[in-house]
């Protein structure tokens, strides 16, 4: 098996060129988006009155498809959460992304064998409320998947949409979801273009780095480019991870500006599907519970991985390495994500700090 190169390759930038975008083939949702959508309804509070905030919480709150995916699971299958001592939980979010195979807003158009999804993150946000991870799992990642013996973890969606997907993830992870959400890159650009863009901090060539401001035409063409990275795949997953720390960034800066977060909201709640618990309230408790935690609080990292494959089918996979994935998985079910980066920085592939 190869290993992969695993330097943060955010070379090869692609250029737009006459409206053009080369190798447009192909977030955080997570705590950025829990973040910034509420946000905005607190601040519309303080300028536009109650009777105006509620009225656009309630459009917000109709913006966004629900479902209702762990209704389908077995409850006696799922994994026990972890004891809790204080006054809080830790919190486990399933975010998907899919490539506008299957539309976020409308997650129950799924179909058997018709879509995969493209990106697949466990955002976990700390019972302190003082930390967050992101952790992206490869999406040809070989895992045992209920039901259908191995295959790419991706598939699991494609097999048995939403439920399946969770069931595979929390078999795999022997972590409890607590919440589930799914959007599509096209969403990348209204949601960047709604920030009036964003900036991203890559390497320069000569040993440096350069920040560049991306529109979100840009932002789309830079998470989705593959083929021109010399880690393919897993450069890419680097990519959406700095656009999602850019996103995070871009909207903690933008608080004192209504309207453009509003324009955020709407952009956010268009675009993406949750459970049914996940509701305003509920992302209102969250956001404020963690409005301390600064960009550089959150850990963005992939998956620990050996190298690639090959299955017995002969597809191209993704060999985790069970040897460091099941370790910092039970840091997560434990909630002890940052004691066990202290301990095995070495081991982990963890987007580095962006350059100030």
């Amino acid at each position: 098996m190869a290993a992969p190169d695993r330097k943060n390759d955010l070379l090869a930038v692609p250029n737009p060129v006459d409206g053009d975008v080369r190798h447009a083939r192909r977030r955080r949702r997570s705590k950025g988006f829990v973040a910034g959508l509420v946000a905005g309804a607190l601040l519309l509070v303080g300028g536009g009155g109650a009777a105006a905030y509620f009225g656009y919480r309630m459009s917000l709150d109709d913006n966004m498809e629900r479902i209702d995916p762990f209704a389908e699971i077995d409850p006696s299958t799922r994994p026990s959460a972890e004891p809790v001592e204080g006054p809080t939980a830790p919190v486990n979010i399933l975010v998907l992304g899919s490539d506008s195979r299957i539309s976020a807003g409308d997650p129950n158009a799924w179909e058997a064998g018709a879509q995969r999804t493209d990106a697949i993150m466990l955002v976990h946000l700390s019972a302190d409320r003082e930390s967050a991870a992101a952790i992206s799992i490869p999406r040809d990642s070989w895992v045992p998947i209920p039901g259908h013996g191995e295959a790419k973890i991706n598939a699991a969606f494609s097999y048995g949409g939403p439920p399946l997907m969770i069931q595979t993830v929390e078999d795999l992870t022997g972590v409890r979801i607590d919440h589930f959400a799914v959007t599509d890159f096209e969403s990348f650009k209204a949601l960047t273009d709604s920030l009036d863009g964003v900036e991203i901090t890559v390497p320069d060539g000569d040993g440096g780095s350069e920040r560049l401001a991306m529109t979100g035409e840009e932002a789309l063409a830079f998470t989705r480019e593959r083929y021109a990275l010399s880690n393919g795949d897993f450069g890419r997953v680097q990519r959406q991870q700095a656009w999602m720390r850019a996103i995070v960034a871009k909207a903690k800066n933008s608080m004192s500006e209504p309207l453009k977060m509003a324009s955020f909201l709407e952009a956010i709640t268009s675009s993406v599907a949750v459970d049914q618990d996940l509701t305003l309230d509920r992302i209102q408790e969250l956001f404020t519970g963690a409005e301390k935690i600064s960009t550089n609080d959150i850990s963005f990292m992939t998956a620990p991985y050996s190298g690639t494959g090959r299955s017995a089918d002969g597809q191209s996979i993704v060999v985790l390495d069970r040897a460091t994935f099941d370790p910092l998985m039970k840091a997560v079910a434990k909630d002890e994500v940052p004691d066990f980066l202290a301990a095995n920085s070495d081991a982990m592939d963890v987007l580095p700090a962006v350059v100030q």
